[in-house]
């Protein structure tokens, strides 16, 4: 069993099977550097208070919920009172609803979670879902309460495991209307298009997480060393820490870029560099101040 703390207990339920499962969160937050606040003169962290006008600090007894129904105006809330509203969810994921692997859309998934049976015995029941799911490439549908929130949750097979995939719900989703509707929807140029397929094809290739490296994260943990060494001496970028990237004045023959990147060449804007720098090169000290 995982060392870290489920998030979530309850039971799986489809139908009248019910399994006892517990949630875990499938991505590691302290995956990526930390950074607090310090106040530079003393070099001590900074503490966030809770205050309220007219008063200052206040203990945290002293806290409760309040929406905002009017400017100004609140409707309190106890812990008791919004624990006291009972949802069947807050202990149970039934799967009310099955649809294709494939028909969610991307945009509509929020976090991850491994999802596992308690205990041996809820092992056997656990295995026909997964199973079944697997062999129907169907995805589970259904709802959980956790945190103070009801989430839309997907389940589905994930190696010997379960994953549970939180998803937003519709009202949670902005409209992608307004963003697009600047862009033209004329159909690409046929000959353009069968070379993009064609580079599409060429560099298609199975899924591997292992392929992409967080090159920012890499090279800031590569910095906090520096600055270690350093012992508190501020230190200035190196050259290389920022490689060169096209420009925006680059403008190239989409057609020329396209067959060249098919053919795993240097682009015509490449090309043309390389041959400027050449060019300059063999040009004399005299030649050079004359062109100056």
């Amino acid at each position: 069993m995982p060392a870290s703390r489920p998030i979530w207990k309850g039971q799986l339920r489809l139908s009248l099977v019910a399994i006892p499962v517990e949630l875990f969160s499938a991505a590691r937050t302290n995956a990526k550097p930390r950074f607090r606040q310090i106040h530079e003169p003393t070099g001590k962290p900074i503490h966030y208070e809770k205050v309220v006008a007219g008063v200052g600090p206040v203990d945290k007894d002293e806290i409760i919920k309040g929406f905002e129904y009017e400017k100004g105006d609140y409707v309190l809330l106890t812990d008791d009172e919004i624990d006291a509203v009972r949802l069947e969810t807050r202990k149970t994921l039934e799967l009310t609803q099955f649809v294709g692997a494939c028909e969610i859309d991307p945009i509509y998934y929020d976090k991850s979670y491994f999802v596992v049976p308690t205990d041996e015995l809820a092992e056997d029941a656990f295995r026909v879902i997964r199973d079944a799911l697997r062999k129907t490439q169907k995805v589970g549908l259904g709802q959980l309460s956790m945190r103070g929130k009801e989430y839309l949750a997907a389940l589905k097979p994930s190696g010997t495991g379960l994953m549970l995939e939180t998803l937003h719900y519709e009202d949670e989703i902005r409209k992608a209307d307004p963003f697009f509707s600047t862009i033209s929807g004329k159909k690409a140029e046929a000959d353009l298009l069968d070379v993009a397929t064609a580079l599409i094809e060429k560099k298609t290739a199975p899924f591997d997480a292992t392929a992409f490296k967080d090159h920012y994260q890499s090279a800031l943990r590569e910095l906090i060393q520096r600055k270690m060494k350093a012992k508190g001496r501020r230190i200035t970028a190196r050259d290389d820490e920022a490689p060169e990237r096209p420009g925006g004045e680059n403008v190239v023959d989409l057609m020329a870029a396209l067959k060249q990147s098919l053919e795993g060449g240097k682009t015509p804007a490449d090309t043309g560099k390389s041959a400027a720098r050449q060019s300059a090169m063999k040009k004399t000290p005299a030649t050079r101040r004359k062109a100056g």
